[in-house]
């Protein structure tokens, strides 16, 4: 009797544990329950030891159970299991075993992004779904690649989204995916081109919100990458964009906001005699006045030679804008038009209007040092008038103190405006010696010193 009531009782305790036992996958809890979460737990705590040693292997069978029954068990399920499979990949030698690991990968970064928002509650630093898009697209290019486009897109979403907050490998690996594509597809060049403004844009305010060393480094060789992966193209040319955007912008002679790409595109990339710039800051500028489609039509009417219309557009664009540094080199670029055509007393006033407004800026000074040493005569001596270079040079020396990158350009200048001050000799008789002030007449109008 015993031994039957001991028989019943250990049947009954069997059914009791059967009937709690659950994974996590079928009833929705982290770990499952009753001895569906003691296997989930001593998996997890097995694969972890695994991929300490890097011995993936044994890893990826109590692993995949805990993929497959607790999927919001741990963050550790996905991130490590992205690991285990890349290395099984990386030395598994039959294709269709190679295959099976690949699409396991891909599964991995989609079941992260379904049971993301509950994955997030484990962690200080909760993840983005483009964030693991993006990492889904490096395993994807990376890990065999089976589809071009497919990778391209994958990119594209997740960086578009991230923006400057993109892994800098991403960045490149975007860039590098669509460098791919142009060569596959011809109709991709304008968008490659797009592709490259934005991530280049992207990796440089990265790059300048980045505190810590490896961050600044790594990068840098992202915007070195991506400048290099663009100009290798063969597409960074001004030929290349006029072709692309001259037929697009007279379809889109209404559509400001397509005008206004094609306008920021090709004043980054220094295409700005272009007929097609010019037709799209015409179009846009008729829609809605700025700033940018002002200094277009200036340019264009400067190519004209029509001095008069190209300094109004100019005018324009410098009382259009708001912004102090484009608005002093608006000045600095109507300064340029107007020496060109050796309107020298008014080329220097916004030359001197772009340094008021920014003046870290070395051009406009190495500028109006041009202009000095381009008409040196204002005085029948012909010593007095050599003394014109030492107000050049003033200017050339004024431009290294406050812009290092124009420095060896200005040395360059002093060195060759050296050579045309007067001699000591010359000034003797004019009772003038090392020292001394002279004041510059004419529309120059400056006091330098004699060295």
């Amino acid at each position: 009797m015993k031994v039957k009531m001991l028989t019943a009782l250990f049947a009954l305790s069997l059914s009791a544990t059967a009937s709690f036992a659950q994974t996590g996958a079928s009833d929705g809890s982290r770990f499952g329950h009753g001895e569906d979460s003691l296997r989930c737990l001593k998996n997890i705590s097995i694969y972890t030891e695994y991929v300490k040693t890097n011995n993936f292997k044994d890893a990826y069978g109590p692993w995949k159970e805990v993929f497959t029954e607790a999927p919001i068990a741990q963050v550790g399920t996905y991130t490590n299991g992205a690991k285990i499979l890349r290395a099984l990949i990386a030395t598994e030698k039959d294709g269709a075993q190679q295959k099976k690991y690949f699409e396991e990968l891909m599964q991995v970064h989609d079941q992260r992004i379904k049971y993301l928002d509950v994955l997030n509650t484990y962690v200080k630093t909760p993840a983005t779904k483009a964030s693991i898009i993006g990492t889904k697209a490096h395993d994807y290019f990376t890990m065999g690649c089976p589809d071009l486009n497919t990778a391209y897109n994958l990119y594209k979403e997740s960086v578009d989204s991230e923006k400057e907050a993109s892994d800098y490998y991403i960045m490149i690996e975007f860039m590098d995916a669509s460098s791919r594509k142009l060569k596959s597809d011809a109709n991709h060049k304008e968008q490659f081109i797009q592709d490259y403004i934005s991530t280049s844009g992207y990796a440089d305010a990265a790059f300048k919100a980045a505190t810590k060393e490896k961050d600044q480094q790594n990068l840098k060789s992202a915007k070195e990458n991506i400048d290099a992966i663009f100009i290798n193209s063969g597409v960074a040319t001004c030929d290349n964009l006029q072709e692309i955007y001259a037929p697009k912008v007279e379809q889109n002679k209404t559509n400001l906001d397509y005008l206004k790409q094609v306008i920021g595109v090709m004043q980054l990339l220094g295409c700005t005699e272009q007929e097609a710039y010019f037709a799209a800051s015409e179009a846009a500028h008729a829609i809605e006045p700025t700033a940018e489609t002002a200094i277009g039509c200036g340019y264009m009417y400067y190519k004209k030679g029509d001095m008069d219309k190209c300094i109004e557009y100019f005018d324009n664009a410098i009382e259009l804008e708001q912004d102090p540094i484009k608005k002093a080199d608006y000045c600095y670029k109507t300064s340029v038009v107007l020496f060109s055509k050796k309107q020298l007393s008014k080329a220097k006033q916004y030359a001197l209007k772009s340094i008021s407004l920014d003046g870290n800026n070395g051009k406009p000074y190495i500028l109006i040092a041009n202009m000095y040493a381009s008409s040196p005569n204002w005085s029948d001596e012909a010593a007095l008038n050599k003394c014109t270079y030492f107000a050049a040079i003033d200017k050339l020396q004024r431009a290294k103190s406050v812009d290092p990158s124009v420095a060896e350009e200005a040395q360059k200048l002093i060195n060759t405006y050296s050579a045309h001050t007067p001699k000591d000799t010359d000034l003797f008789f004019l009772g003038i010696k090392k020292g001394d002030t002279v004041t510059i007449g004419g529309w120059i109008g400056e006091t330098t010193t004699v060295r």
